[in-house]
C-alpha cells in the first residue's frame, strides 16, 4: 500500500508540475512558446520507456531504491531545471532572425525534460515490477494525476506560482520518502532524510531563486523601465498574475485608439497587467464628467451617440474605463461583467478612492462571471452590449493567442449576444487595428454568419465598421441602419477624424480619408464580405478570416500556409510581424515530437536484437499503445472544450473535467481485472474485454458529441454546483471505460513478454504528447467533432490490433 501511495503522490506532483510550467512560462515568455517547450519536454516519458527497456535487468531487483531515487530526482530537478532555465539567454521572439536561439531552445528542452524523465521512471518501474497488478498501478497513477490537476488549481488560489513550484518539489521528495519506507528497516535513515528534505526544501529554498524573470518585451517589463515606475500590488490565482503599476514621474496614459482631434487630457491612471501583458487602466475619477470627455473621442463611443440613456452590458469590465465611458455618455444603467474577482476588488475596494467609488454608483451592477455564460443564462435584454478590448496590443500583434480557444467571438456567441438586444439595440465590439487587416475582418465575417444563422437575409444593412488609427469598432444593430443612424455615424467619424470602413450606402469616395492607408483595404474587404463574392474573397485572402464557430473556436488563428513563403522572404524587413506564429510553432512542435518519438521507440529494438527486441508481436504492441496514446487525449481534450462552454468559468471547467476524466479512468483501471473476469465467465467467446471497452468508448463518444450541445444549451441556467455534478455524472461512464484498455493491454504484454512493458509505457507517453498537439491542429482545421470521431476510430482500431491472442508467438525474456 505504501508504494502505491508513492505512485499516486509522484503522479499528482508530475501533472501539477506540467500544468504549473505552462503557467510559469506563459508569464515569463508567451503561451505558444511555453506550449512548444513543455510538449517536447514531456517526451521525457518516451525517453523513460527506452531507458527502462534497456536497463530493466539491473533496475528490477533494486525496485524500491530505484523508485525512491527517481522520485527524489523529480523533486530536485523540478525545482533546479526551472531555476536554470530562467538563466538561459533564450528569447522566444528572436528565434525568427537569430538561429543561435535554437541552441538555447534545445537546452531548454533538455532541462525541462529531466523531471518528466525521472517521474516516468517511477511509474514505468512500477508497471514492470507489479506485473500481476498493472491495473492497480495504473489506477493510482490516474487518480493521483487527477488530484494533482485539481489540487494545483486550488493551490494557485492560495500561493504564487513560484511558491507552488517549491511545494511540488517537496511532493516529489515526499513520494521518495514513502517509497523508501516500503524498503523496510534497512532504509530508515534514508527515509528520515528524504522526509526531512520534503519539509525543508519548500521552506528553505531562497525565493530569489524561483522569482519570475519576465521577457523584456512584455508590457510589464516595458512599463517598469520608465523612470519612477513602481509596483503597487501583486496577486496571483489560476486566472493569472495581476500587477498594478503607478508611474508618478512620467504619467501612464492608456486610451486605445484615442482620436488625434481630442483636446482633453486623460486623468491619472494606474496600469493593470495580467501575466505581464496589457495593460488595462484604473482611471482616477473625482466625479466631474468633464474629466471624462476624452472617452468620447474613442471608436467605442460611437453607439452612445445612437442611443438615449441606454441600458448597457459591458462584457469584460477590466479596470473600469468602459464603465466610466458609459456613465459619462449618459447610460441609464450599466451591467459590468468581469471574470476575475480580484480585478473587481482592485477597482471596488483597493483603489476605491482613486477610482471615485465607481462600482458604488447606483447605476452600476457588477457581475463576476464568464461573459458568454452570463449572457446565455440571463433573461434580460439590453440596448447596448459592449465588448471592449480583451487582450493586449503586443499579444495581438505577435499572434500569441493564435492557439487559444475563444468562445466569446464565435458565430454562436455573437448570435447569443444579438438575441439579448432590445429592439433597435446595438452590439459593439472593439478590436486592435492590425495591418494587413485580420481581426476586424474575421469579426465582420463572423457577425455576418451570425445574422444569417438568425435568418437575416441582408446582414450588411445592419452593420457598420469604424476605423481609427489604433482600433476598430464593429456595430451590429437589431434592425436595419437607416438614413438617420447613418448620418450620426458620419458626423461622429468626421468630428473625430475616424474612417468609416463599412456603412449601408457608403460610397468608395467616403472611405480612407482621415487615417489614410495606401489603399482602402478595410472598405474593400468589408464590401466583399457583405456582398455575393464573399466565399471567393475568403478563399483568396492572405490570412484565414473565415468565421469562428464553437466547434472551431480559434478566432485568433489567421495563419495560411500559402502566405508563409512571402512573409518569410520579408522577415528581415519587418515581415516577421506578419506571421501569426502560433500555428507554425505548433506544427514545428508536432514534427519535432514525431521524429523524437520514432527515435525513442525504434532505438530499443535496434539495440536489443535478441529476446524482447525481436518478439514477432512487437509491432502489434507498438500499434496498440500508439493508438491508445493518441485516442485517450483526443477524447479528453475535445470534451474539456465542451465542458468549458457548459461550466462557464474556464479554469473551473478544465479542473473539473480533467479531474473527472482521470479520476474515473483510474476507477475504471481498478475495475478492469474484475471486468475482464465477468466477460470471460459470461461465455461470450467472440467478445474480449478490450473489444467491449473500446466499443463502449467509441459509442459513448459519438453519442456525447452530438447530444451534449443541445443538452447543455437547455441546462445552462442551472446553478454552478448542479452543473458541476451533472458534468461529472456525464464524464463517469466514458471515463470508466477509458481507464480499461491500457491496463488490460499491458497485462497481456506482461503475461507473454514482460520485458516489453517499459517499452509499451514509453510508446504511450510519446504518442500522448503527439496526441495533444495533433488534437489542436485537427480542431483548427476540422473542428472538435471531427477530433472525437477520429478518436472513436482509433479506439476501435486498437481493439482490432489485440483481437487475437498476443502471446502465441512470443518467447520468454
Amino acid at each position: 500500500m505504501t508504494i502505491h501511495l508513492a505512485i499516486g503522490l509522484v503522479s499528482a506532483a508530475t501533472l501539477a508540475y506540467e500544468v504549473l510550467l505552462l503557467r510559469l512560462f506563459a508569464i515569463v515568455q508567451w503561451h505558444h512558446f511555453a506550449y512548444m517547450a513543455i510538449s517536447i519536454a514531456l517526451l521525457g516519458f518516451g525517453a523513460s520507456g527506452t531507458f527502462l527497456f534497456l536497463a530493466q535487468g539491473w533496475l528490477r531487483p533494486r525496485f524500491t531504491a530505484a523508485f525512491a531515487a527517481n522520485a527524489a530526482g523529480f523533486g530536485i530537478t523540478a525545482l533546479a531545471s526551472f531555476v536554470v532555465a530562467q538563466s538561459l539567454p533564450f528569447n522566444a521572439l528572436e528565434v525568427v532572425w537569430s538561429p543561435a536561439q535554437l541552441l538555447w531552445l534545445i537546452a531548454l528542452y533538455l532541462l525541462l525534460g529531466v523531471p518528466f524523465f525521472a517521474a516516468a521512471n517511477c511509474v514505468g518501474l512500477a508497471f514492470a515490477h507489479f506485473g500481476d497488478g498493472i491495473a492497480r498501478v495504473y489506477a493510482w497513477n490516474l487518480a493521483g494525476s487527477g488530484l494533482g490537476a485539481l489540487g494545483l488549481v486550488g493551490l494557485l488560489y492560495l500561493v504564487a506560482p513560484d511558491t507552488a513550484l517549491r511545494l511540488i518539489a517537496g511532493l516529489g521528495l515526499g513520494a521518495a520518502a514513502l517509497a523508501s519506507l516500503a524498503g523496510g528497516r534497512r532504509s530508515v535513515e534514508v527515509t528520515a532524510a528524504l522526509a526531512l528534505a520534503a519539509l525543508v526544501v519548500p521552506v528553505a529554498t531562497p525565493s530569489s531563486w524561483t522569482a519570475l524573470r519576465l521577457s523584456p518585451y512584455k508590457g510589464l517589463s516595458i512599463a517598469l523601465s520608465v523612470p519612477g515606475a513602481e509596483i503597487l500590488s501583486e496577486s496571483s490565482s489560476p486566472l493569472g498574475s495581476l500587477t498594478v503599476v503607478d508611474s508618478p514621474r512620467i504619467p501612464l496614459r492608456f486610451a486605445p485608439g484615442l482620436s488625434l482631434n481630442n483636446t482633453v487630457e486623460p486623468p491619472a491612471q494606474l496600469a493593470l497587467f495580467t501575466d505581464g501583458e496589457g495593460p488595462t487602466a484604473i482611471t482616477a475619477f473625482d466625479g466631474d464628467p468633464a474629466r471624462l470627455a476624452y472617452l468620447d473621442f474613442m471608436t467605442s463611443a460611437l453607439p452612445y451617440h445612437l442611443l438615449d440613456e441606454p441600458r448597457v452590458l459591458i462584457l469584460g469590465a477590466g479596470g473600469g474605463a468602459d464603465v466610466l465611458q458609459a456613465l459619462g455618455a449618459g447610460a441609464g444603467s450599466v451591467d459590468a461583467v468581469e471574470l476575475d474577482p480580484r480585478v473587481v476588488r482592485l477597482v471596488a475596494e483597493t483603489h476605491r478612492d482613486f477610482a471615485g467609488a465607481l462600482y458604488a454608483d447606483p447605476r452600476v451592477r457588477v457581475h463576476v462571471a464568464e461573459a458568454r455564460a452570463f449572457v446565455t443564462a440571463s433573461s434580460r435584454d439590453w440596448d447596448l452590449i459592449q465588448m471592449p478590448l480583451l487582450d493586449s496590443l503586443a499579444a495581438a500583434a505577435t499572434g500569441a493567442h493564435g492557439l487559444s480557444e475563444s468562445y466569446v467571438y464565435t458565430v454562436e456567441a455573437l448570435g447569443a449576444y444579438l438575441g439579448h438586444l432590445a429592439p433597435g439595440g446595438y452590439l459593439a465590439i472593439t478590436r486592435w487595428l492590425k495591418l494587413p487587416p485580420r481581426d476586424s475582418l474575421k469579426l465582420f465575417a463572423t457577425a455576418i454568419a451570425a445574422l444569417e444563422r438568425a435568418g437575416i437575409a441582408a446582414p450588411g444593412r445592419r452593420m457598420a465598421l469604424l476605423r481609427g488609427w489604433g482600433t476598430t469598432t464593429l456595430l451590429v444593430r437589431n434592425d436595419e441602419i437607416g438614413t438617420a443612424e447613418a448620418a450620426v455615424v458620419r458626423a461622429f467619424a468626421e468630428a473625430r477624424g475616424f474612417d468609416i470602413a463599412f456603412l449601408p450606402g457608403l460610397a468608395a469616395a467616403e472611405a480612407n480619408r482621415a487615417n489614410v492607408l495606401p489603399e482602402a483595404w478595410f472598405f474593400e474587404a468589408a464590401r466583399a464580405l457583405a456582398g455575393p463574392g464573399r466565399d471567393d474573397f475568403l478563399e483568396r485572402y492572405k490570412f484565414d478570416i473565415r468565421p469562428a464557430r464553437d466547434d472551431r473556436p480559434y478566432f485568433f488563428d489567421f495563419f495560411r500556409w500559402r502566405s508563409l513563403p512571402e512573409f518569410l522572404a520579408l522577415r528581415l524587413q519587418s515581415g516577421a510581424a506578419l506571421i501569426e506564429w502560433g500555428y507554425p510553432i505548433l506544427f514545428a512542435t508536432l514534427i519535432q515530437a514525431t521524429l523524437l518519438s520514432l527515435v525513442l521507440i525504434l532505438l530499443p529494438l535496434r539495440l536489443r536484437r535478441t529476446g524482447a527486441g525481436r518478439s514477432p508481436d512487437r509491432w502489434r504492441v507498438m500499434g496498440y499503445f500508439l493508438l491508445l496514446g493518441l485516442a485517450f487525449l483526443f477524447v479528453e481534450i475535445a470534451f474539456i472544450q465542451r465542458f468549458i462552454l457548459f461550466l462557464g468559468h474556464p479554469i473551473h471547467a478544465v479542473a473539473v473535467a480533467l479531474a473527472g476524466f482521470l479520476g474515473f479512468a483510474g476507477l475504471g483501471s481498478a475495475l478492469a481485472p474484475r471486468f475482464a473476469r465477468r466477460i470471460a465467465k459470461g461465455g461470450w467467446q467472440r467478445l474480449t474485454p478490450i473489444g467491449v471497452a473500446v466499443t463502449a468508448i467509441a459509442a459513448l463518444a459519438v453519442i456525447y458529441v452530438f447530444a451534449l450541445p443541445p443538452l447543455f444549451g437547455r441546462l445552462l441556467g442551472l446553478p454552478e454546483a448542479a452543473r458541476i455534478l451533472l458534468a461529472l455524472s456525464l464524464i463517469a461512464p466514458l471515463g470508466l471505460f477509458m481507464g480499461m484498455p491500457f491496463p488490460l493491454g499491458l497485462a497481456r504484454v506482461s503475461e507473454g513478454q514482460p520485458a516489453l512493458v517499459p517499452w509499451a509505457w514509453g510508446i504511450s507517453g510519446c504518442f500522448s504528447v503527439i496526441s495533444a498537439i495533433s488534437a489542436t491542429i485537427l480542431a483548427i482545421h476540422l473542428g472538435f467533432t471531427a477530433v472525437v470521431l477520429i478518436a472513436g476510430l482509433l479506439y476501435l482500431a486498437a481493439g482490432a490490433v489485440f483481437r487475437r491472442p498476443l502471446w502465441d508467438g512470443l518467447t520468454t525474456a
